[in-house]
């Protein structure tokens, strides 16, 4: 895994001073150690996956997950999204059930959800690493840092974008968001543990695309 993974030009610029804090190289330090001892997902190559496959200016729309699957396989870069060929977890599970429910689309036949991060979905995760088999095995390690300047910087420098929010710790990041800018979609997470409690129901497709079209944006085309 190399620990200066390449990411888009359009993304270099907007975070350019983020890259020069302390911070960002003790957390190269910190997975240059973990990658001796550890497995590492997902791997080097993917760490941004999500900013090389939606670049700054074609963000339309943040979904913020938590940290990457830590299974063997599954995580490339982009929150919820399993590779092709990898069942799907159980909160991607739940997802396309209210993906089919929400607009009438077919079942996906595959986890990957590539085609929505270029349709202009962010498919973000609060932290961009994890050991294998240990959840949350990254945390405070600085990635929150950075992911939460990323919410930022598109709440200060962009407008009309769709953030949705799943599950309270991805709640709590509305604080970062400019609301008079942009639209806000809060529901309980797709985990099988929460699902039940509004998630399903909650309409965040049709919602993100009544929002778009309201302001002159194509839409997002959700099928897969």
């Amino acid at each position: 895994m190399s620990v200066s993974p390449i990411i888009h030009e359009s993304w270099k610029e907007a975070l350019k001073g983020e890259f020069a804090h302390p911070y960002m190289e003790e957390l190269k330090a910190f997975l240059v150690e973990e990658k001796k001892n550890y497995t590492i997902f997902p791997h080097g190559n993917h760490i941004f996956n999500a900013f090389n496959s939606t670049p700054f200016e074609n963000v339309k729309v943040v979904i913020l997950g938590q940290d990457p699957y830590h299974g063997a396989g599954q995580a490339h870069g982009l929150s919820f999204s399993v590779q092709q060929g990898i069942p799907l977890p159980p909160s991607l599970q739940n997802i396309f059930k209210e993906l089919v429910s929400d607009i009438g689309c077919p079942y996906p036949k595959s986890g990957d959800l590539s085609h929505w991060a270029q349709e202009g979905v962010l498919l973000l995760n609060t932290l961009l690493t994890v050991r294998s088999g240990e959840p949350f095995s990254h945390k405070e390690r600085g990635w929150e840092r950075f992911t939460d300047q990323v919410i930022r910087t598109l709440s200060a420098q962009r407008e009309h974008i769709v953030f949705i929010l799943w599950g309270a710790p991805a709640g709590k990041k509305a604080a970062l968001i400019d609301e008079s800018k942009h639209l806000i979609l809060k529901a309980p997470h797709p985990s099988p543990l929460s699902s039940y409690r509004g998630f399903f129901g909650s309409k965040p497709f049709s919602q993100t695309n009544d929002y778009l079209k309201s302001m002159q944006i194509a839409p997002i085309e959700w099928s897969l």
